[in-house]
């Protein structure tokens, strides 16, 4: 069940949205906090693509390796972390329409261990406030370079 749900709309091409979404080098520009991406797999994104991202929270370093768990070219993917018994799902769907792109996110949070479990709602309440509402940071960045 999403514990995060975002939609936007993007004046720029479902092709064009879809290629910058994918290209995790982007991720920095796109989400706040993310300050470095290192791609673990060679060639193109597809099923099965790694990459390592790092965050900065609260001025500490935090990386987590994601995986690419689905991919439809200019339709879906979505992306998939597990560490120390938390796992984070992402998906994101586009869809074309006549103002530009839409793009639905949702995410997902299971837990492992009743540690993790008893801390869920705090974990929740982390992750909402750094990626709630990324894809209006999305918008913005991919709208003002098209302006440019």
């Amino acid at each position: 069940m999403p514990f995060l749900e975002e939609q936007v709309v993007i004046k720029q091409p479902l092709s064009v949205c879809f290629e910058r979404m994918t290209d995790f080098t982007n991720s920095p520009q796109f989400m706040e906090n993310v300050i470095e991406v290192e791609a673990l797999t060679e060639g193109p994104v597809r099923e099965g693509f790694q990459f390592k991202e790092t965050r900065e929270i609260r001025g500490r370093k935090a990386s987590a390796v994601i995986e690419v768990v689905s991919y439809e070219p200019n339709k879906k993917y979505t992306v998939r972390s597990e560490q120390s018994g938390i796992e984070v799902i992402y998906h994101y769907a586009f869809l074309e329409t006549t103002v530009g792109t839409k793009i639905d996110f949702t995410g997902e949070l299971m837990t492992k261990g009743f540690r993790n479990y008893m801390l869920k709602p705090l974990i929740k309440k982390i992750i909402k406030k750094e990626d709630q509402h990324h894809l209006e940071h999305v918008k913005a960045v991919m709208e003002k370079d098209d302006a440019n």
